[in-house]
């Protein structure tokens, strides 16, 4: 959790005191570090945080270069759709994606799977429309803030609430 919170507390702490730009440099510093320390602790990257590093780096660095803060504002939009259309693409050919990312934690059976991964779906497309309308109404320090203090409880009120699914469609073994 602090690997995946951290780069975004220093994004928004670093915006404070310089700017978007100074953020969004410090944001990418930040990741680079999140993501080693997940490669040192872990032995490896979940896919989710790669993906998102990697568009971090990317459209962090066509902010910098561009000098264009339009970049690391679309950045939520695109991963957030991307991965909502990953999750839908593989519903479409009978495939639960999210059992192949947490198969190793969760034991459900395929229906349970399958409302997992379009209830998934559905909230990673109402991030990507939640983050357009803030960054398109709102100022830099008010879409910087609700990235941190928004999106973050709001993705961990919503894992939070799929408990009973989980439970509901557990299919791990029954011990006496």
């Amino acid at each position: 959790m602090l690997l995946e919170v951290g780069p975004l507390g220093v994004f928004f702490f670093a915006n404070s005191q310089g700017g978007i730009f100074w953020g969004t440099g410090c944001f990418m510093a930040a990741t680079l570090v999140a993501l080693s320390l997940s490669f040192i602790i872990y032995k490896k990257i979940p896919i989710m945080p790669l993906i998102s590093g990697v568009f971090i780096l990317v459209f962090g660095a066509l902010t910098l270069w561009l000098h264009d803060d339009l970049f690391i504002k679309i950045k939520p939009t695109l991963v957030n759709t991307l991965f909502g259309s990953i999750l839908a693409a593989g519903l479409f050919f009978n495939q639960y994606l999210l059992k192949y990312v947490f198969g190793e934690v969760f034991r459900l059976r395929d229906e349970g799977w399958k409302l997992l991964t379009i209830r998934w779906a559905m909230f990673f497309f109402l991030l990507a429309a939640l983050n357009e309308i803030v960054w398109r109404n709102f100022s830099d320090e008010f879409w910087i803030s609700f990235k941190l203090f928004g999106i973050m409880p709001l993705t961990l009120v919503f894992a939070m609430a799929q408990v009973g699914l989980l439970k509901k469609y557990d299919a791990s073994p029954k011990t006496p």
